[in-house]
C-alpha cells in the first residue's frame, strides 16, 4: 500500500501512520473467516513432523495436504488438495460446503489410486486428519508414514500454503489447476513447471 500510494498518487506516508489510519481509524481488518480449520481433538494421537531436515529429491517422497477457505457471494466453501512436495504437482483437489474427515480421507484415496503411494504423508493436527477414519486410510497402506505439523508452526505447511496463495490471489475463478501444473513457472523449480518434475502417467497401486 505504501508503494501504491507513492507510485499512483505521489503520496509519501510513514508506515506507522498508514497502519494507524487503516487499522485504528478506518477499522479495516482481514476478510478471512473466524473458525480455524486445524483445531485438534483433545486426547487424539498426533504424529511427529518428519520432513524437517529431510532432503526431498524425488516425486512421491512426500505428499502434503491442507484445507483452505474460498470466499463465495453467500459465504465460504472449503477447498482441500494434495500436492507432491518435490514437484509441487497438484495430485487431487475438491470443494465442499462441509469439512469432514470422510471427505479428506476420500480425496487422499483417490490421489493414491491415480498416482501411487508416497513414502510420507504430511497433514496438520486438525480434527479431520487425526480422526480414526483419516489415520486408518493412510496407515492401512503399510509403506506410508504419517506425520503432522507442530502446533503453531505455520511454516511446516509452506509448500501447500504457496499453492493457496497462487490459487486465491492470482487465478481463482479464472483458471483450473491445469494452469498451475502446466503453464505457470515456479521459481524454486528453476523456474520450471510442476508437470515437468512429476511423472504425469497415472500409476497403479500394485
Amino acid at each position: 500500500m505504501l508503494s501504491w500510494l507513492a507510485r499512483v498518487h505521489g503520496i509519501e506516508v510513514n508506515i506507522k501512520r498508514l497502519n494507524r489510519l487503516y487499522y485504528q481509524v478506518m477499522g479495516l481488518q482481514s476478510v478471512l473467516p473466524g473458525p480455524h480449520t486445524s483445531k485438534p481433538v483433545p486426547g487424539s494421537k498426533t504424529y511427529p513432523y518428519l520432513p524437517r531436515g529431510l532432503s526431498i529429491d524425488q516425486p512421491n517422497q512426500v505428499w502434503q495436504t491442507d484445507i483452505s477457505y474460498i470466499p463465495m457471494s453467500g459465504g465460504y466453501l472449503y477447498l482441500t488438495a494434495w500436492i507432491d512436495v518435490f514437484s509441487r504437482f497438484v495430485l487431487n483437489w475438491s470443494l465442499s460446503n462441509t469439512m469432514t474427515a470422510e471427505w479428506c480421507a476420500e480425496i487422499h484415496e483417490q490421489a493414491g489410486e491415480k498416482w501411487g503411494l508416497p513414502q510420507v504423508v504430511n497433514t496438520d493436527q486438525g480434527s479431520q486428519y487425526i480422526s480414526e477414519i483419516s489415520t486408518e486410510t493412510v496407515l492401512k497402506k503399510s509403506s506410508v508414514q504419517l506425520n503432522m505439523d507442530g502446533r503453531g508452526r505455520a511454516t511446516d505447511k509452506a509448500f501447500i500454503e504457496r499453492l493457496w496463495r497462487t490459487v486465491k490471489y492470482e487465478y481463482i475463478y479464472l483458471y483450473d489447476f491445469d494452469y498451475y501444473n502446466c503453464a505457470r513457472d515456479h521459481s524454486t523449480l528453476g523456474p520450471g513447471l510442476p508437470h515437468q518434475f512429476y511423472p504425469t502417467g497415472p500409476k497403479s497401486l500394485s
